[in-house]
């Protein structure tokens, strides 16, 4: 969806590799993924842009923050920092253990080893999303100080794209939905560093399972480098997905040119797609 908005309205792709999920990021993973989506037929403009490999912006921010006093060295996890927050037991008078330091003052970013989180203003954040239209979003409820700085020595998912999103002058961002709650954090973040403008977002439906949770192992090998491995033509599967998103057409196998023509984000099913074993069977047949 991101290729065919972009090719239709002019805006040239830039292909950027976010890497900094350490151990999660498994061997010829990056390689393997440039691959197939040069096989669907996708391209881009700019990149690929190893994230991991320009990493001095990031450091730059943090300390930006750091000396902003709008970010603090943090070991707790969520769960103690929820349990913080709590009532004490009755006849417990143990003191409840403090996240942000109170008063919170601006201090050097010189350990890199430790987890430092943003301190999250209260109120609403508004994003008038390109599909779901207008959203109010409270990060200091649905997230808290969230952690922008890993005890890997690595900048954390918000951080470092609204860092890398700016540096490359991304003004269109389009992602999955359950992406949208991360907008009000980074729109936070876009604001603390004095960077603008902040990208217009589209937050589109995931593809799910069949039993509505995230699309997994657990619904087996539904990668496209399986499906093309088994010999399933690119055409049936820009069908499938011409079937999710333009569902009152008929299904049928198409190229990523035919599919870009047709389709309308105005009148794409605002709910998710499943992947269900019919759909399975759609794309291994032989037509």
């Amino acid at each position: 969806m991101n290729w065919i908005l972009a090719r239709r309205h002019g805006w040239a792709i830039a292909m950027r590799i976010e890497d900094l999920d350490g151990p999660r990021v498994k061997p010829g993973a990056i390689d393997q993924t440039l691959d197939i989506l040069a096989w669907l037929g996708i391209d881009w403009d700019e990149g690929p842009v190893i994230q991991s490999q320009h990493l001095d912006p990031h450091v730059e921010a943090m300390q930006a923050l750091a000396a902003g006093g709008m970010a603090y060295p943090c070991e707790l996890t969520r769960g103690e920092i929820a349990a913080a927050a709590s009532a004490p037991h009755a006849g417990d008078g143990a003191p409840a253990a403090v996240a942000r330091p109170v008063p919170l003052v601006p201090a050097p970013f010189t350990d890199r080893e430790t987890n430092w989180r943003f301190a999250t203003p209260e109120g609403d954040v508004e994003i008038d999303d390109a599909f779901l239209g207008p959203s109010r979003i409270n990060p200091a409820a649905e997230a808290g100080d969230f952690v922008i700085w890993t005890k890997r020595g690595m900048p954390a998912y918000q951080l470092a794209v609204v860092v890398d999103d700016a540096r490359q002058s991304v003004t269109q961002v389009v992602r999955g939905d359950d992406l949208l709650e991360s907008a009000g954090r980074q729109a936070l973040l876009y604001q603390a560093l004095g960077l603008s403008p902040t990208p217009i977002y589209t937050h589109l439906p995931l593809v799910l399972g069949p039993d509505g949770r995230r699309l997994a192992k657990r619904h087996g090998d539904s990668r496209l480098v399986a499906y093309r491995a088994r010999g399933v033509p690119i055409e049936r599967i820009w069908g499938l997905l011409a079937s999710w998103s333009m569902p009152e057409q008929p299904r049928v196998a198409m190229d990523a040119a035919e599919f870009a023509e047709r389709f309308d984000l105005d009148t794409m099913p605002r709910g998710p797609a499943r992947f269900t074993p019919e759909d399975d069977a759609w794309l291994l047949a032989r037509s």
